[in-house]
């Protein structure tokens, strides 16, 4: 099919390359600007559009798409459909309507369930057992469009949002390509209203780890958060991120280092039972495993 593909993040580079690698003439990928990234905060293309140009594809990132000329540009490519994921920009009626076949969108949750910009740590941090992607035809309402395709997929007890991300973006590459495969015969299921619950965006101040709160919280809260915005408490005059986790065997008080040796692990008191950090960050240093981190590192009696 003549395609026009819109995504920005590493999440949407699968799914550019599956539908490439299916033989889909894809005529435009649209994506976010570039933007200041390194240590020279030099304008630097995003994940889709550093792809998209070894690809050989014409890349557009306009800052809006609400403008007649950007809508008539769109118009333009003539695509019989246009592919969204995590694109970033809210698309007008203009450029839902263009496309012979609509817009598709690949949303990473069990629609109605985690509408919105952040499913999948909402879904983590929620404690939920099981996530999925939904394949959905676009309307003008935030991820209301009925669904095309879904696929479950449960949630590991250790599961970090980078690890099911990552197994999410190839789970929804294949399932786009299918879903144009059969389109003409696929059913739209729609949406109802039971069941719906929005992903709000991921806050920085949301970061910080509330230690008298259960273990199984904190848990989902550090695994919830992991790698971006990262989890982080206060250990002596650093401020650490917390990027892994596991609910453990351990009483004490809020916040209180039960063990901090390489032999035993990272073990942290919370508001009832204990988590174990798998891994951790220092301000300007790489992630690293909880051993590696102790053998350098004075633990005081409690975090915060």
């Amino acid at each position: 099919m003549k395609l026009v593909f819109m995504g920005s993040p590493a999440f949407s580079v699968p799914v550019l390359e599956a539908l490439v690698e299916a033989g889909h003439d894809v005529v435009a990928v649209y994506c976010q600007p570039p933007r200041p990234a390194g240590r020279g905060k030099k304008d630097r293309p995003g994940p889709v559009h550093a792809r998209a140009l070894e690809l050989g594809l014409t890349v557009r990132h306009p800052v809006s798409l609400k403008g007649a000329e950007e809508q008539a540009e769109f118009a333009a490519f003539g695509a019989e459909v246009a592919v969204v994921v995590a694109y970033g920009l809210i698309l007008p009626q203009a450029i839902l309507d263009a496309p012979t076949h609509g817009c598709l969108n690949i949303h990473a949750s069990l629609l109605p369930r985690w509408r919105g910009a952040a499913p999948i740590h909402r879904a983590i941090m929620a404690g939920d057992a099981e996530t999925g992607i939904c394949i959905m035809q676009m309307e003008a309402g935030l991820d209301t469009g009925p669904v095309l395709l879904r696929e479950s997929t449960a949630i590991g007890a250790e599961e970090t949002t980078l690890a099911l991300h990552d197994r999410l973006a190839p789970m929804g590459a294949r399932m786009i390509v299918e879903a144009l495969a059969k389109l003409p015969d696929l059913t739209p299921d729609a949406q109802t209203d039971d069941g719906v619950i929005y992903a709000e965006k991921i806050l920085k101040d949301e970061a910080r780890i509330d230690w008298s709160r259960p273990a199984v919280d904190v848990d989902r809260h550090i695994r919830g958060l992991s790698p971006f915005p990262g989890a982080k408490c206060q250990i002596g005059e650093e401020q650490v991120k917390l990027l892994a986790s596991r609910v453990t065997d351990g009483q004490g008080r809020p916040g209180q280092v039960l063990h901090a040796l390489p032999e035993t692990g990272l073990i942290i008191a919370c508001g009832s039972g204990a988590i174990e950090v798998m891994s951790a960050q220092r301000p300007g240093k790489r992630a690293m495993a909880a051993s590696d981190l102790l053998r350098g590192f004075e633990f005081p009696e409690y975090v915060s």
